[in-house]
């Protein structure tokens, strides 16, 4: 199963059937497991991002565009991970000199009007987080960044793919790769509650440099040698 919100449906289902979890943001404060190294239960699996290296996000998009002060992140708040992340995102903006604008969507409709509201304020630019929400939405947000021509930082590759400025994130196929390991070996007797939580070792930094072109800003060279795909 994949996502914190695929977890809490399965987890509400069976707690004997084995589960094997994938891009799960914080399976220990989210209760699905009792710790990383012994899980304890019917559910191991692969978590998707450490919280603190949603700083690095941050921190990307400030070099490529230099000139943002402001950063509005549109989350949603029925996503419980969402919460966990926004303390580190509020620790690591003024170090960087940005404003950061909490907004709370739940809609398209509200996604819409939140970042027109952003786009107000000379100096901003947007972040999002690893939410199945703001994913399924990603055509509808990556066209609202171009039309408001606001700079944005995502997580995961499909906001890039889409049209999207730059994601930083674990790769997610890498994930799913692993995990078809602990699947096998559930099969063969293995029993979760032995096999531990596992992080991200693969993370990848892609960067449109169409999407960069269209805002006017120049991707600086250190930046695309970092770049895993450009």
């Amino acid at each position: 199963v994949g996502t914190t919100s695929g977890l809490a449906a399965v987890a509400q289902e069976t707690r004997t059937i084995p589960i094997v979890f994938v891009a799960v943001s914080d399976p220990v404060g989210e209760g699905f497991v009792a710790s990383l190294a012994r899980p304890g239960g019917n559910a191991t699996g692969f978590t998707f991002f450490e919280f603190s290296a949603v700083g690095k996000v941050l921190e990307a998009l400030k070099q490529i565009a230099p000139a943002i002060s402001r950063v509005g992140l549109p989350f949603n708040p029925e996503t419980r991970s969402n919460i966990s992340f926004l303390p580190v995102i509020e620790a690591v903006a003024p170090s960087l000199a940005m404003e950061f604008v909490k907004a709370p969507v739940r809609n398209a409709g509200e996604i819409e009007v939140t970042i027109a509201e952003i786009a107000r304020k000379p100096g901003s630019g947007l972040m999002f987080l690893p939410d199945p929400f703001t994913i399924f939405h990603r055509e509808l947000i990556v066209g609202l960044a171009a039309r408001y021509s606001l700079p944005a930082a995502y997580v995961v590759r499909p906001f890039v793919t889409a049209g999207g400025l730059m994601s930083y994130g674990a790769d997610v196929t890498d994930l799913y790769r692993r995990a078809a390991d602990y699947v096998d070996r559930v099969l063969k007797g293995a029993k979760p509650a032995d096999l531990p939580v596992q992080q991200p070792i693969k993370f990848e930094l892609v960067i449109n440099l169409k999407a960069a072109k269209a805002l006017g800003l120049e991707v600086p060279p250190t930046l695309l040698a970092r770049a895993d795909e450009v």
